[in-house]
């Protein structure tokens, strides 16, 4: 084998998928770095290495193949996730971020992960601030949960100082990370109870201490040991804490938005449509949702034995959650309400950061 002929058989290593078979011109081939079976000094080319019509180097075929990077949080909302891979051939890498929402924001602006499952409000929040690094990193593109989530509010068992929400004013809250979930509904409930006015200047913390602390866990520590006052978490992830003693509710607060969006690097968005990848991740996802929505045995089975649990506690979250029956597209008058209670809450500053609209991937 020459090393002309080498240097074709990396080139087409594989055959032209047929959804890549494209006419693609000379100036076009140049302008997107594309090789051309003729363009090496021989022109003693195998004919059978390539298509007539398909003039893409391996890593480009490779690179609008390869399976996606999802990061998700690995809770009992998962499940259509697990189904959808289980039983209708998802094929992705499954990332869990037991942090939550604000450490997926992280890996994708990092390009750790290329698709993200996770809170509405961490979302936001995070593609509003007026300090996002450069595009962002990801746009909204889907929606995963159509019911709000009730984010119980907890204290440690042996808190007695800490009789009701109202004992928290001023207290020290632990988050996951800034930015999170977790952080965000700190200053909605804030703004819900009055406190913001409290705070030493307009967006300022109406807490004494943030506490970031990266795990659920840790936060239940934290409240235990004093180092925090008060976190909040989704209530059927606290609840068998609650049974066991570690911890103590005195509270609860609903979003006011849908709970859960699917969003995707930009790198996935920015050409002007969706990487196809992303429409076969909702197709799948639809298929897992009405698996799970037709099979809620099976599901309580996997929440209770693969997940943190209880199997009545399971039963009773089947009663309070509704997935949509489509995943694809986020509903704009979503973005925009969050934007503003986040707005009034001092979390984002009109005008500052990107507009509810251009947060959603066209």
């Amino acid at each position: 084998m020459t090393s002309v002929e080498a240097a074709d058989r990396r080139i087409s290593k594989q055959y032209c998928p047929a959804s890549l078979s494209l006419w693609i011109t000379t100036p076009e081939r140049s302008r997107l770095n594309i090789s051309s079976p003729y363009s090496h000094a021989s022109s003693q080319v195998n004919p059978y290495m390539f298509s007539p019509v398909c003039y893409m180097r391996e890593e480009d075929i490779m690179g609008t193949t390869k399976p996606l990077r999802i990061g998700y949080v690995p809770e009992h909302f998962s499940t259509p996730i697990h189904f959808a891979q289980k039983y209708f051939g998802l094929d992705a890498e499954l990332i869990p971020f037991i942090s939550g929402t604000g450490h997926m924001i992280t890996a994708l602006r990092a390009d750790e992960i290329d698709v993200g499952i996770g809170l509405t409000e961490g979302w936001v929040a995070g593609l509003g601030k007026e300090d996002a690094p450069g595009d962002g990193g990801y746009r909204l593109v889907g929606t995963y949960v159509e019911t709000p989530l009730c984010w119980a509010i907890s204290t440690g068992a042996e808190r007695p100082e800490i009789t009701s929400v109202d004992s928290l004013k001023g207290g020290k809250i632990g988050v996951s990370r800034i930015g999170s979930g977790s952080y965000v509904m700190g200053f909605v409930l804030a703004d819900q109870r009055g406190w913001l006015s409290s705070a030493p200047a307009p967006g300022a913390s109406p807490y004494s201490e943030t506490v970031a602390l990266n795990t659920f866990a840790n936060l239940r520590k934290a409240v235990n040991t004093g180092e925090a006052d008060f976190f909040m978490w989704e209530h059927f992830t606290s609840k068998r804490y609650y049974d066991s003693g570690e911890i103590r509710k005195v509270g609860e607060i609903y979003t006011p938005w849908s709970s859960w969006k699917i969003v995707a690097s930009t790198r996935l968005t920015s050409s002007g449509s969706l990487d196809p990848r992303l429409t076969d991740l909702f197709n799948k996802l639809d298929s897992g949702i009405r698996h799970f929505n037709e099979n809620h045995d099976e599901a309580v089975r996997y929440i209770s034995t693969e997940l943190d649990y209880s199997e009545e506690d399971a039963r009773e979250w089947l009663k309070t959650v509704k997935f949509p029956e489509h995943t694809a597209g986020v509903d704009p008058a979503v973005a925009k309400l969050t934007v503003q209670v986040l707005q009034k809450a001092g979390v984002l500053v009109d005008g500052k950061g990107l507009g509810p609209e251009a947060m959603i991937a066209s």
